[in-house]
């Protein structure tokens, strides 16, 4: 297997994403676009088109829906709107844990890693979705897609988030699903793995340039 660069007595941190990297969320996502989509007496989406567009922040996945489901892009604002008082309303309801995150979490805090979440998902619904879930007691940070001007694939959220941490980009390992946290990581000179059971817009996250994935967060080769 191949190791974590620097070895894990480099580094001093870990940025972890949320959506598809912690926490199986895509229920939630089709039950708050159907609740949007539904609202506006709009047609409904396959499970399918969710699992391939979701992961680019709220804004770029409701202009995705409208155009799949030939709306007017002139709708956007009230869709938004719509969508996050739909998502809001049913946040972590059918969102599971994905298996080994509890345990890899606790491995990394183990190896004297400070943690920040990092997601493009809205900060009004991953923090309470964290707390539901039993996971935000991990973490020093949590910064949502709307923390920064510019959210992942661009490195600004990971650099700031470094930042907050007090860490160097080279020795804070990001630990993400897809292409977004990848690209976002190598221009921050950050390290980063990817699990394999994430979502990466419904693509093989093998195809993605990144140090090394694993199948579970507990099996990060952190000894």
């Amino acid at each position: 297997m191949a190791t974590l660069p620097h070895g894990p007595r480099g580094l001093q941190a870990a940025i972890v994403d949320l959506d598809g990297t912690m926490i199986d969320t895509v229920g939630d996502f089709e039950l708050a676009l159907g609740g949007m989509l539904g609202e506006l007496g709009l047609p409904g989406v396959s499970r399918g088109f969710v699992l391939e567009t979701i992961g680019k922040g709220s804004e770029n996945l409701i202009r995705r829906t409208l155009a799949e489901v030939g709306a007017d892009a002139a709708r956007f604002d009230v869709a938004l709107a719509a969508y996050q008082r739909h998502y809001l309303a049913i946040n972590g309801q059918r969102a599971a844990v994905y298996p080994g995150v509890v345990e890899g979490l606790a491995r990394l805090r183990g190896h004297g890693l400070r943690l920040a979440c990092l997601t493009n998902k809205p900060g009004a619904f991953a923090a309470p979705l964290l707390q539901a879930k039993g996971l935000a007691d991990a973490f020093a940070f949590v910064f949502g897609g709307d923390a920064f001007p510019r959210k992942k694939p661009d490195p600004l959220p990971l650099l700031e988030t470094c930042r907050a941490l007090g860490t160097e980009p080279a020795r804070t390992l990001m630990v993400g699903d897809s292409e977004n946290d990848a690209l976002a990581a190598r221009a921050a000179g950050c390290p980063v793995w990817l699990v394999t059971y994430g979502y990466n817009h419904g693509r093989p996250v093998s195809t993605v340039d990144a140090d090394g994935t694993v199948d579970r967060l507990d099996a990060l080769p952190l000894d």
